[in-house]
């Protein structure tokens, strides 16, 4: 099916902040983007740059949090909205994939019961016909013996299984926005692959707009067409997943595609790390979140590197291509305030 290019999720000036002990921590920090029809957006970074955070901020599931800035979904406001209203499009017009699919499911009930279930809330199906679409929706997601396996229990499966009944009962009523939270994560390199195709497939036929939430730059090689790098809670770079991949313009995004395994390394070869830790986001620095671990930043003469050290940079774009640096690898002109359709 050919994606339709109508901007489905619009995302402006997202804040996410917690209430802590120490003080506030501003998890997500302005952030911007849209996501498309028919096509996948993949958000990469370390542990702790805000990916997740941002994906339940647009779910709505951040109860404890101050949560500013627009999220809109065909149109649709959804930071404010009510609770019961959340409920409503939850599943409905969109759904999510966690990260570990045996915490997520519950262990008393057979998967049937809970696609049905999950299916009757949104359709106020009978039983009948609830329980019949979960044993479709098994069947659609590759699971055989889909009738007999709907009377299982979540333990009776396998880690991949387990991952397409998440998939299964997150597509049974057919949302349009589909958020995948390190899906292939603890999975072996085989099952991996077929979870990644299995969501290309379901994409191409229900031309759904996916995010696909990961630190694994192989999945976003392999699903998105366009990429955003988060960093400390904020968009360092996007762009198509060619140009990421070819001509990053942000350090970390250098830093990140450095620290990958090649084919062509020696044995002895020793891993190429990005040096220092994360940004506290409990004291977030002024300038750029990077800096202190910037290669380009510390070889820069004494007024760049205060710069880079003091104003935060702003997201500039050249073309389709945008990065936060103000030493980037490549140069940009204008500013961007969010993510552009990119036709794959």
């Amino acid at each position: 099916m050919a994606a339709d290019a109508t901007s489905l999720l619009a995302v402006r000036d997202l804040t996410v902040t917690f209430a802590t002990k120490d003080g506030p921590v501003r998890a997500v920090d302005s952030l911007g983007f849209e996501v498309h029809r028919g096509q996948t957006l993949g958000i990469v970074g370390e542990s702790g740059s805000g990916k997740s955070v941002t994906s339940m901020a647009v779910m709505g599931l951040h109860t404890g949090a101050e949560v500013t800035g627009s999220v809109t979904l065909d149109g649709r406001e959804l930071v404010g909205l009510a609770e019961r209203d959340l409920n409503r499009l939850r599943g409905r017009k969109m759904a999510m994939i966690f990260q570990d699919p045996l915490s997520s499911l519950h262990p008393y009930y057979t998967v049937g019961e809970q696609i049905a279930e999950h299916h009757r809330v949104h359709f106020g199906s009978r039983r009948a016909a609830a329980r019949q679409r979960a044993v479709e929706m098994l069947a659609e997601v590759g699971i055989p013996e889909p009738k007999r396996r709907a009377g299982e229990y979540p333990h009776q499966f396998s880690g991949g299984m387990r991952q397409r009944v998440m998939i299964a009962m997150a597509l049974a009523c057919e949302p349009e926005l589909l958020i995948a939270d390190e899906p292939t994560t603890a999975l072996d390199v085989t099952v991996q692959a077929q979870i990644l195709e299995l969501i290309a497939r379901i994409q191409e036929e229900r031309s759904l707009a996916v995010i696909m939430i990961t630190h694994d730059l192989g999945v976003v090689a392999r699903v998105a067409h366009e990429v955003l790098v988060m960093y400390g809670g904020r968009a360092a770079e996007r762009a198509p997943v060619e140009t990421v991949f070819a001509a990053p313009a942000h350090p970390y995004t250098r830093g990140l595609l450095d620290s990958l395994p090649r084919l062509d390394d020696t044995d002895d070869a020793p891993l190429r790390a990005i040096p220092g830790s994360p940004p506290s986001l409990l004291a977030p620095a002024p300038g750029c979140a990077f800096a202190p671990r910037c290669p380009r930043a510390a070889s820069a003469d004494t007024d760049a590197r205060k710069r880079c050290e003091r104003v935060r940079p702003r997201l500039i774009a050249s073309d389709a291509h945008a990065v936060a640096c103000h030493l980037p690898l490549h140069p940009a002109t204008a500013p961007m305030h969010h993510i552009r359709k990119v036709t794959p």
